[in-house]
């Protein structure tokens, strides 16, 4: 691909100061220690620094720029000719360079002086820009002191400004009264006060939300305005002595009756919290049968404490009829993988290896030789096949680069059990665990929150962004049942499970069809009994356009045909990998096994899976049973009601005929 460079000239360039065209903003960082080195002022720009987009990197060397007392602009910036795509760009003091001879008889006097404090910024994976290269030194006098009011911090101001949050008011404190009956547990008709609620045991900390003029209002409202129109709509609070709020839980009917489906691997999303958003937002999360997220309900932390965690942990659980999952992923947070170990002693807890990932840069981006030290890292957490293999790429790193003294990379270590692929092959994650160095994860809420979102802002955004998740679905499911995929092998796999995969897991599930055609010379090592172990060669790209040949180790039951890959995809994704169908190939296998096609992908799964189905195991004196009961069969109805327009008229009268009955019933009571 041809690369472009303009500007590349420095030393008489003219170039224009970046134009900011939204909030300015800063990195954010997660432990004490920064924070405390941000209060004094922010830190220096050091190699190795990732930022989430190119203004994000702009505006952290902006506020740099104005606290050491320079002010910044864009002097070089090199694009990729085809797309017009920004991919490196050098941000130098504004003194850099000098300004062309004028001809004017009365030329402006020379403000630059060729100044060399500069950083070079670089987009790295198509996403993050890193910085490079740093010159902190300047070769002219530079002083917060100095009143120059530069062109860069004007805009910054300007900026800022606009995004400038309302100032704080006095946080609203309130009454028992105004929350005490607010606390329902929907599946009865009584209210209970929640000390009285079984396993939800009010927390003693005096920690609290706080919360601005408003904002409790909005919350109650929301609460009650919901349980009229959600029968199913479940909500706790959690107060303390004097009526103030310390936790908020909540899920609707939607969210109750998804966990029914899909209760194998649950995800609790802590991003607001380490983040340190205005609201201390607590989502729980699931994947549906499109691998889309789907939310099994919310809650508010007053305060980041395992008792804290543990009652919110214990009211989603009540609100899920005591029912526990099988996995829970979670970021790495000590009080709540305590919590967790406490409310859900027999499930699966996993550490989250993105969230992880994510803190390299921010955590030993100013170390000598970070981009070594973060390629041995990939390497040893991604590509490590077998324990000790990871245990040999680990220590070769630490010795290596003298990381014993490492604190971060030490605890990690000591928790390696919990995160990195390797020791975690027996675990199903549903897809919901990014295992490759090119995925991401995306929050539930992306989009609808930001860091000085309000409590208000946000109920008001809760609506608005569950509609557009609920149609997202409902537009995949029509799509899967009604359109016809396109093929791209002549593989019978590939054909057998376009039949029944919805489109997206059909999509994924294709690219490794499609790498079987990288795999080969798939030789046969070992027999023991009816099993066979196979070794299938890969080539893979890595750096560059690089490729290597790795090997895999499957095995091979005969009599059952079953099989497993060293590789683990059918654990972490939830079908096949190229490696095992190569196998399955090579001894004349035409159709993949049922127990390898799970039915949580099938196109249908919400219409035709039910669980206790039975209604002999319904209790007949709850009526949140009754509710979840009914709404998995309904759900059966639309979507055969939905195929067509003649099974579309047969629903609707049926429909009608049921309110009729319905009605006909309510009058012989009056």
């Amino acid at each position: 691909m041809e690369e472009v460079c303009l500007n590349s000239e420095p030393v008489f360039d003219e170039g224009d100061e970046y134009d900011v065209e939204g909030d300015c903003t800063v990195v954010e960082r997660d432990d004490e220690t920064e924070e405390t080195q941000l209060r004094k002022g922010p830190p220096s720009p050091t190699v190795g620094l990732e930022f989430d987009s190119f203004d994000e990197a702009y505006d952290f060397y902006n506020i740099y720029a104005k606290e050491q007392g320079f002010g910044i602009r864009v002097s070089n910036s090199w694009f990729r000719s085809k797309r017009k795509e920004r991919y490196r760009a050098k941000l130098s003091c504004s003194s850099a360079g000098f300004k062309k001879k004028s001809e004017a008889n009365n030329p402006r006097p020379e403000t630059r002086t060729g100044c060399p404090a500069m950083i070079v910024i670089k987009l790295v994976d198509s996403k993050r820009w890193r910085i490079v290269e740093v010159e902190l030194g300047h070769n002219h006098q530079v002083s917060p002191q100095i009143k120059r009011f530069y062109k860069s911090h004007k805009r910054m101001i300007l900026a800022a400004k606009k995004a400038q949050p309302p100032p704080e008011p006095v946080a609203e404190i309130h009454t028992i009264k105004l929350y005490r009956t607010a606390v329902i547990n929907t599946g009865h008709n009584e209210y209970p006060n929640f000390s009285e609620i079984e396993g939800i045991n009010p927390v003693d900390n005096s920690k609290h939300l706080e919360l601005k003029e408003g904002d409790a209002h909005a919350v109650y409202n929301y609460f009650c305005r919901m349980k009229l129109t959600n029968p199913n709509f479940f909500y706790l609070f959690d107060l303390d002595d004097d009526g103030r709020l310390r936790n908020i839980f909540w899920a609707d009917a939607r969210s109750r009756a998804s966990y029914g489906y899909f209760c194998d691997t649950v995800a609790i999303d802590t991003t607001c919290l380490a983040n340190k958003y205005e609201i201390p937002l607590l989502s729980f999360v699931t994947v549906n049968h499109h691998g889309q997220s789907v939310l099994l309900g919310c809650g508010f932390l007053g305060h980041e404490s395992v008792e804290y965690f543990v009652w919110i942990l214990r009211a989603w659980l009540k609100c899920m009829l005591g029912r526990p999952p099988q996995v829970i992923v979670t970021d790495l947070c000590k009080p709540l993988q305590s919590a967790v170990s406490e409310v859900f002693p027999n499930a699966r807890h996993c550490y989250c290896m993105w969230y992880i990932m994510q803190r390299v840069p921010e955590k030993l981006g100013g170390l000598k030789g970070f981009e070594a030290i973060k390629r041995q890292l990939n390497k040893a957490v991604y590509d490590s096949l077998k324990i000790a293999e990871f245990e040999t790429s680990w220590a070769d790193m630490i010795k290596w680069h003298k990381l014993g003294d490492n604190k971060w990379l030490q605890a990690l270590y000591e928790d390696r059990e919990l995160w990195v692929p390797v020791y975690l092959k027996d675990i199903f994650f549903a897809g919901m665990v990014p295992i490759r160095e090119n995925e991401s994860l995306i929050a539930f809420f992306e989009g609808y929150v930001h860091k000085h979102t309000s409590f208000k802002e946000f109920v008001d955004k809760y609506d608005l962004a569950l509609h557009r998740k609920h149609l997202k679905e409902a537009m995949a499911d029509t799509e899967s049942r009604n359109s016809s995929f396109e093929l791209k092998t002549r593989c019978n796999f590939e054909v057998q499970l376009s039949k029944v995969y919805t489109k997206e897991i059909f999509k994924r599930f294709q690219s490794e069809v499609e790498g079987m055609y990288s795999c080969f010379n798939t030789k046969q090592v070992n027999v023991n009994g009816p099993i066979i172990t196979y070794i299938v060669k890969e080539r893979v790209e890595v750096e560059g356009n690089e490729r290597e040949v790795r090997y895999y180790e499957v095995l091979y039951e005969t009599t059952q045909v079953d099989i497993r890959c060293i590789c683990s995809l059918f654990n972490y994704k939830g079908y096949l990998c190229r490696h095992a169908l190569n196998v399955l190939n090579y001894n004349g296998v035409e159709e993949i096994p049922s127990r390898y096609i799970l039915p949580r992908w099938s196109k249908d799964f919400r219409c035709r899976y039910r669980l206790d189905h039975n209604s002999s195991n319904i209790d007949v004196y709850d009526p949140v049973e009754w509710h979840n009961h009914l709404h998995k069969l309904a759900l059966s109805i639309v979507g055969e009601g939905a195929q067509s327009h003649e099974h579309y008229k047969i629903a609707l009268q049926e429909l009608e005929g049921l309110l009729n009955k319905f009605n006909a019933v309510e009058n012989d009571f009056v």
